[in-house]
């Protein structure tokens, strides 16, 4: 126990910054779990505290939005890297009496960083269980499933898939650095999804710790909170420590490409044409937009719009199903890569598809602050309505918005939208991401690029989806609403973003949170409440 000693006394400074009363929950905290815990006598530690050597190390290892660092937010006073499931279910139940809330990091790129810094009001002391010890990744190729340690990356998910089957996937993001643990939880899009799928609708089993300490699986938890926890945010109700993914088949090569043209070229009319047709492709063919302008501000600017596109087949079938579908767009095969599933994983990251190694790193793409917001539309934006956006695009920031657009249709419309918790299906035409990097670190200028994004966002307001305007929970969105009451959120005004994120599912998953956690434990500024009549 000679480490628990040393943890235990490093803690002493730390409390003498701090009030009596909160020198006390918070010294029993620690007790508690490392009583829970066995200590860490034989392992590295499981906890930290602000005046642990490397605590800020640990901390800042997967933020990926560092305006977060210097916003004035309250930043934990534990942080909890369990290794294995028994850790998470310590931390609830110390939690748990002592008064310390959690919150639950999986790779660290929640949007609004709401899973390692509080906003508050009570300035209550918090933990972070930060899953990146949970990692393991057993892959069964004969049953076409993997089970998945929740603060595994996509990067090494993928990797270990394919080591395991070259016909073997898995339908999600595009990050590798993004953890598994958010990504599943609020849905996962990706490059198969019109084929397979979200994420999420591939999920076949979980390991949860709940507000009780229990460790549930989908026979014990119930299918209630198994529903709700695939596309609804899981930590609203607990810690997913695994998951079980169901595997699809993938071709041993399939072929991917890319199309940039710029107002001059065309632009507006192939994006115009793209909104209508790109739902409607084969299942086997995705073709997403990316949005930019590119020149010297503002007299020579011009907008470029990049269509990357995946078909689930041979370069020679690819060119003859777009050739079919999409005619304008002109892909030649020069644009052309043959690649396997796990190489095309790269490809979309614009990384070096040829050493797959890569998909290894945990470590941020980016040392940067960025904001991000969404959209679904459900009717085709005129060509009109674009050139009058490109206008507002072109006169904006110096460091430039991106728009991006992942087509709906195929499998994402014929799972009904209350299959899961994540309700966006049929009707939707494609989701809109607005994106927006900076690398300055000075407040006035983090405020002038949040003011830009947020004018941008109200103008397309009649191009969008209406009552509610809905949003996309992995894009989470402070600006929709939040609460400070810690612990103390109402279902009403829980509506006002829970209904955008969750349209009419938000009342069911209020019911399963009162079910599940009815104190509201797990609770965070934008989370779900228990619901109240």
């Amino acid at each position: 126990m000679a480490s628990t000693t040393i943890i235990f006394s490093c803690f002493i400074f730390f409390l003498l910054c701090t009030s009596h009363a909160a020198n006390h929950t918070q010294a029993n905290f620690l007790n508690c779990f490392l009583e829970a815990t066995g200590g860490s006598s034989s392992s590295p530690s499981k906890i930290y505290t602000p005046n642990t050597t490397s605590f800020s190390t640990l901390f800042r290892s997967s933020v990926q939005n560092l305006r977060f660092l210097s916003s004035g937010a309250e930043t934990p006073s534990f942080i909890i890297l369990p290794s294995v499931d028994h850790d998470s279910q310590a931390a609830v139940l110390c939690g748990r009496r002592h008064g310390i809330r959690l919150r639950v990091r999986s790779g660290g790129h929640d949007y609004e960083g709401l899973s390692y810094v509080s906003f508050s009001s009570t300035d209550g002391p918090f933990a972070v269980v930060d899953l990146s010890g949970l990692r393991s990744i057993e892959v069964d190729a004969a049953d076409h499933t993997a089970w998945v340690g929740a603060g595994a990356t996509l990067g090494e998910v993928y990797y270990n898939v394919a080591a395991a089957s070259p016909t073997a996937g898995f339908p999600a993001g595009i990050s590798p650095t993004v953890g598994v643990g958010g990504l599943i939880s609020g849905g996962g899009i990706g490059w198969l999804q019109r084929k397979y799928g979200l994420a999420a609708d591939n999920v076949v089993d979980v390991r949860l710790v709940n507000a009780e300490g229990e460790l549930l699986t989908r026979e014990t938890m119930g299918e209630d909170l198994f529903w709700a926890i695939r596309g609804g945010g899981a930590a609203n109700f607990g810690i997913v420590v695994a998951y079980k993914l169901r595997l699809v088949p993938v071709p041993p090569k399939l072929t991917v490409f890319s199309v940039s043209r710029t107002l001059g070229q065309g632009a507006t009319r192939l994006l115009h044409s793209w909104q209508s047709i790109a739902p409607r492709f084969a299942d086997d063919l995705w073709i997403r937009a990316l949005v930019i302008a590119i020149g010297e501000a503002p007299a020579n600017r011009t907008i470029q719009a990049t269509f990357q596109g995946l078909f689930l087949g041979s370069r020679r079938a690819t060119l003859a199903a777009v050739k079919k579908s999409f005619p304008e767009l002109g892909v030649r095969a020069e644009d052309c890569n043959e690649l396997s599933w796990v190489e095309s994983t790269l490809y979309f990251d614009d990384r070096a598809w040829n050493d797959t190694r890569g998909l290894l790193t945990r470590r941020p793409a980016f040392n940067s602050s960025f904001k991000a917001k969404s959209d679904f539309v459900r009717e085709p934006i005129s060509e009109k309505a674009w050139e009058g956006i490109w206008k507002v695009m072109m006169e904006g920031e110096e460091e430039p918005l991106q728009m991006i657009f992942e087509p709906w249709g195929g499998r994402l419309w014929e799972i009904e939208d209350d299959a899961i918790a994540f309700p966006h299906r049929k009707g939707n035409l494609y989701n809109i991401q607005y994106f927006m990097r900076w690398f300055e670190t000075e407040a006035a200028v983090t405020e002038r690029h949040l003011t830009w994004m947020r004018k941008f966002y109200e103008d397309m307001t009649p191009h969008v989806s209406s009552n509610p305007r809905a949003a996309y929970l992995n894009y989470k969105d402070i600006d929709l609403g939040s609460s400070t009451e810690e612990g103390r959120t109402s279902y009403t005004e829980a509506s006002a973003w829970g209904r955008r994120y969750f349209l009419h599912n938000f009342e069911k998953l209020a019911k399963v949170k009162a079910r599940v956690d009815p104190e509201n434990y797990f609770w965070n500024e934008q989370g779900i409440p228990p619901y109240t009549a």
